[in-house]
Formats: C-alpha cells, structure tokens, sequence
C-alpha cells in the first residue's frame, strides 16, 4: 500500500516535444527533488529528447545526476569562494554571478549570470569593465538572465534582455551564448531575430515537467477504515468525532510532503478572504486534506503522521475501503512518492 505517482506517459512525452519545439536549444532543468519525478527519470527523459546540456541546481545535484546523464551538466547555483569542493567531471559548467567568482574558476567552464530585475545574484553594469581581464583564463559558456515570472508594473521582459544584451556588446563581450529563463516561445522568437548571431538557450523545468497537469496524478492507498459514531474519541490527541463517519488511514504522510505546503502569493481580494478562512478553520482543527473521496475534498481527522493521513470521512459519504486509492492534490516539488507508475 503506497502513495503512487501515476504518470500518463505518452501524454507526458508528447507535452515534451511540444515544448522542444516551441523553445528550439532548450535546456530541461532537473534540481531539487526532480520535480516530483525524481533525479535519474528526468535525466533520462532530457536524454529521450537529445538534450546535450542539463541544468541542475547545486553541485551536490552534479555529482549524483552525472552517472544518469552524458551530456554538459550546468550548475544553476553561483560559485562562492570557499564552498565546499565537489568532485566533478570536465562536462560540468558553473555559473558565476561575480567578478571574484570568475577570478576563482581559473580553467574552469562557466556561464555568468547579470543581474535581472529578480535582484537576487548577478553581475552589475558596474562590473563590466573588470570582466575583460577576468574571462581570459576561464572558458566562457556564455551569458545568462533569470527573468521575474510576474510584472506587475507592465514592463517588457524582451525588453530587459534587450538592455543586457546592449550593456554586453557595449562593453565588447561576447555574445555567442544567452541562457535565459521565464520566457514566452514568441518572446524568445524575437529576441532570436533580433540577434541572429546570439543563441538563446530557455532553461525549463516546471512548464517542461509539469506543463500538462492531467498527465499526472498522485493516488493514496487505503490502509484501514474504522467506523466511528459522534463523540468517539480517536487518534493521538484523543479528539471527539464530530458525527458520524469514518476514520480512513491513506497512505501518504509528512515524509511524503503531505500537509507541507509552500507560501504562495495571493493576488485580489477572492484569494486572500479564502486564505483568511482557511487560517481561521485551522486554529479549530480543520485543515482540509490533499485527498479526495466521493468528489470532495475530506478532512484531515488530524494532523498528517509521517507515513500515513488520517481523514475523516462522513457518513453520508460512500464507505472507502481498504485498497481504494484516493486522489492527492500535491505539488510535485514537495512530494516524495513511494513507487512510480507509468501508464
């Protein structure tokens, strides 16, 4: 009895290659848990689309992904001075976000990345003239530029690249190679006509991995059903049932990133007022579950332990069973399965 990742594959693959298509050069990113999925499958479908680079979030990430993969590995988290050394093959291309980190890659291949309107690490206009001096004992990938998801204040994302790509060739560096992130396929068309002799790179991972919502889908075990009648205590707090129903154990606990759950920005006045009303339930003991039985919703019965949920299912509700699967809202990125199913 597990919690399952079901994975429609051909449906997956397909949402693939139509990505590949739309950003032709793409480069797949595999970083933290491998969005859902998992390091080595991801390092075998970026394979399944010839990729001949894959970006990964840390060195660390290197290290384990680079007997899975054959091609270029480019490591998204900028060089420090002083971190710990990983050992890595040749085929692995460090980003830098400073003038100091390329003096500290001497020989190395590395990608430098300028600041975006992000503001969270890169090269300023300032230190562009300090870069001539520096590149020379480095092997240069290229540039990059990671881009906000969201502008609010309507500006133009072609139009900041523009700006860098202006800064870049004013200052006479070169241009061969811009890795770019968070960019529209006809965004990316333009920026490809207007600098034929540039080529953009899209690094892509949740629109490449996670594009297709209904390819995929999390499914918990039923593991036992226990009748309960209104006042039952029940559980390690020993809480009251509140009427009649069921206690149902699933498969798919705090271990497997059940009931964690990333901040998320709430934008209008319907988001936050539900934001609201779920802290508000909370402070009583309700908290809805990521499971759905019966086309709801139900409710954790109370809170998630580290390898199975305890909901609580009414009894005007079907009877699960043990061996039913219940549907799991989660998100990929903070959920461990315990098997992967291809179907």
């Amino acid at each position: 009895m597990a919690l399952t990742l079901y994975v429609d594959t051909a449906r997956w693959r397909a949402h693939h290659k139509h990505v590949q298509e739309q950003f032709p050069g793409l480069v797949p990113v595999c970083k933290g848990n491998g969005y859902g999925f998992g390091h080595d499958r991801l390092a075998e479908e970026a394979t399944r689309l010839g990729s001949d680079v894959l970006a990964v979030g840390t060195t660390y990430e290197a290290a384990r992904i680079k007997d899975f993969f054959g091609g270029d590995l480019l490591v998204l988290t900028p060089y420090r001075r002083g971190e710990e050394p990983v050992p890595l093959p040749d085929r692995v291309v460090r980003s830098v976000s400073s003038v100091d980190g390329v003096y500290g890659l001497v020989g190395a291949r590395v990608v430098i990345e300028v600041m975006s309107s992000m503001k969270r690490h890169g090269i300023s206009e300032q230190d562009l003239p300090q870069l001539h001096a520096a590149i020379e004992n480095v092997r240069l990938e290229g540039f990059a530029i990671h881009l906000p998801l969201d502008r609010t204040d309507g500006s133009d994302a072609v139009e900041e690249v523009i700006g860098w790509m202006d800064r870049l060739r004013a200052a006479r560096l070169p241009l061969h190679t811009m890795f770019v992130s968070h960019l529209k396929a006809d965004e990316l068309a333009r920026l490809q006509q207007q600098f034929p002799q540039t080529r953009f790179r899209a690094r892509i991972g949740t629109r490449l991995w996670l594009g297709d919502h209904d390819a995929t889908e999390y499914r918990g075990a039923v593991l036992d059903v226990t009748k309960v009648a209104k006042g039952d205590r029940f559980g390690y707090r020993q809480q009251k049932a509140a009427s009649d129903g069921f206690l149902v154990v699933v498969a798919g606990g705090t271990s497997h990133g059940v009931g964690l759950e990333a901040p998320k920005a709430l934008h209008g006045v319907m988001p936050r007022a539900k934001g609201v009303a779920r802290a508000g339930l909370a402070t009583v003991n309700r908290n809805l579950s990521p499971f759905v039985w019966g086309g709801k919703q139900r409710w954790f019965a109370e809170p998630p332990h580290m390898q199975v949920s305890i909901l609580f299912v009414p009894s005007d509700a079907p009877e699960p069973h043990v061996g039913d699967e219940l549907v799991a809202h989660l998100r990929h990125t903070t959920t461990q399965f315990d098997r992967l199913v291809d179907r």
